[in-house]
């Protein structure tokens, strides 16, 4: 019998979605999922939801749910992480603190001071996890979805011996948008992507031999719908003739042009970023209410008369477009698999700096993932993601060392950060950042910047 365990199970978006992807596929057939979370109720939640798909699909698979990570590791294949590290009340004053500052955090947990200070409060459980899994099931893989994606691989890539790798949708999902915006079968659509989580490009966009950018070009420029769709994107892709992986409001943030003035927020990222209204409060606002309505969402979905119709229970059944179903049929069964995966750079992508994290095409097969050489990448956006991968290899210095002071230069290099704010209101503002963050950085006993 085949193990999932996922940790982190009260996501109940993710879970159900996953579960339901891996009954989709004999292998999982009749496979434990063993759910874990702290939250009991959110645990019970996703318990029920996966019962549900297990139920409805007709397969003899298991579901256990506990509080204890450890049980949930015990002897598992493949591991799933979708964790959160602090509750709103803790992550708000990621983007709170910046905004008094003058620096608007549109989503925040990715890069940038909110990024980086997501990450020093959520490495050390990540790595948590991995030394669990070197005791209970070393050979495992684990497939993380938590964010700041990049640096958590890298500090569990470098610190431990698990076989990890980072999955982010929007490598797929984008393809689909471009796909979509050219009038074609996205099954007919060749692309070669690579560069850092959220900062990948698309080197190669062709629909049967043909290269698409000049055709998106085109529209882009041509399309209202289509430019305000993604107003963000559509800027960069106008400019450097490559277009990014991960959305208009996230982007937004990673970079200097379209947040170090009001007048640029309200024209660029306010309207059309697919995160509207594109600002602080919205994506505080979003998960406040998100969190006080999961109850109502949950009874929703478990007593939907579409589970008593045959055609709609069929529907609910379907897969979706996450990878991690068929990276764990291939790393587990005995399959091939390309995806999109965070990897250290050992050569991989030749002008951003080794030993980063970086993302680029992987085949997963039986016991193994194989990154793909990608080369370099175009000079005209070469220089904002080595700028950003170096801030994050930066950053995962600062945990590992303990010092603080690594921390205060990584956010002065970012690169909103410093078209807003001098160097020493940067170091005001992670001083303040340090001391909200104080009783969660457990690895930083001196606070000297």
């Amino acid at each position: 019998m085949v193990k999932i365990a996922f940790i982190g199970a009260g996501s109940f978006g993710f879970t159900r979605g996953l579960v339901r992807d891996m009954l989709s596929l004999p292998l999982f057939e009749d496979a434990e999922f063993a759910l874990m979370d702290i939250h009991e109720g959110r645990l019970e939640m996703s318990r029920q939801a996966c019962q549900k798909l297990v139920d409805a699909s007709g397969k003899p698979a298991k579901v256990t749910a506990t509080l204890d990570r450890k049980k949930a590791l015990m002897d598992a294949d493949a591991v799933l992480v979708t964790i959160l590290s602090g509750s709103t009340d803790v992550w708000q004053h990621d983007i709170l603190i910046p905004k008094k500052y003058g620096v608007d955090i549109n989503i925040g947990d990715t890069r940038g001071p909110s990024g980086i200070f997501r990450a020093l409060r959520t490495i050390p459980e990540m790595l948590n996890i991995c030394r669990d899994m070197e005791e209970l099931c070393p050979e495992a893989i684990m497939l993380n979805y938590t964010n700041p994606m990049a640096m958590l691989c890298h500090a569990m890539q470098r610190e431990t011996r698990i076989n990890v790798t980072g999955l982010c949708h929007s490598v797929q999902g984008t393809a689909e948008m471009l796909a979509r915006w050219c009038n074609v079968p996205i099954a007919e659509v060749d692309y070669v992507c690579a560069g850092i989580n959220h900062l990948a490009w698309y080197l190669k966009f062709q629909h049967k031999g043909r290269d698409l950018y000049p055709e998106l070009q085109r529209i882009v420029r041509e399309n209202k719908d289509v430019y305000n769709e993604e107003q963000v994107r559509n800027e960069m892709f106008l400019a450097f003739d490559y277009y990014v992986t991960e959305s208009s409001g996230h982007n937004s943030e990673y970079n200097w042009w379209f947040r170090k003035r009001p007048e640029l927020i309200e024209k660029y990222c306010t309207h059309g970023t697919n995160w509207n209204p594109g600002h602080y409060a919205y994506i505080l606002n979003s998960y406040k209410e998100k969190e006080s309505k999961w109850q109502e969402e949950f009874k929703a979905w478990i007593e939907s008369p579409d589970w008593d119709d045959p055609v709609k229970r069929a529907e609910r059944l379907k897969p979706g477009h996450e990878y991690a179903a068929f990276i764990v049929n291939s790393y587990i069964g005995d399959d091939f698999f390309r995806f999109n995966g965070n990897v250290p750079n050992t050569g991989l992508i030749s002008n951003l700096p080794e030993g980063c994290c970086v993302e680029v095409p992987v085949i997963a097969s039986r016991n193994s993932l194989q990154p793909m050489h990608v080369g370099a990448l175009p000079s005209q956006v070469a220089p904002l993601v080595n700028l950003s991968a170096l801030i994050e290899t930066m950053t995962v210095d600062a945990y590992l060392s303990g010092d603080a002071r690594l921390v205060y230069q990584a956010i002065a290099n970012d690169p909103l950060t410093a078209a807003v704010l001098s160097l020493r209101e940067i170091k005001d503002m992670a001083k303040e950042m340090f001391e909200a963050n104080k009783n969660h950085l457990p690895s930083f006993s001196r606070i000297e910047l």
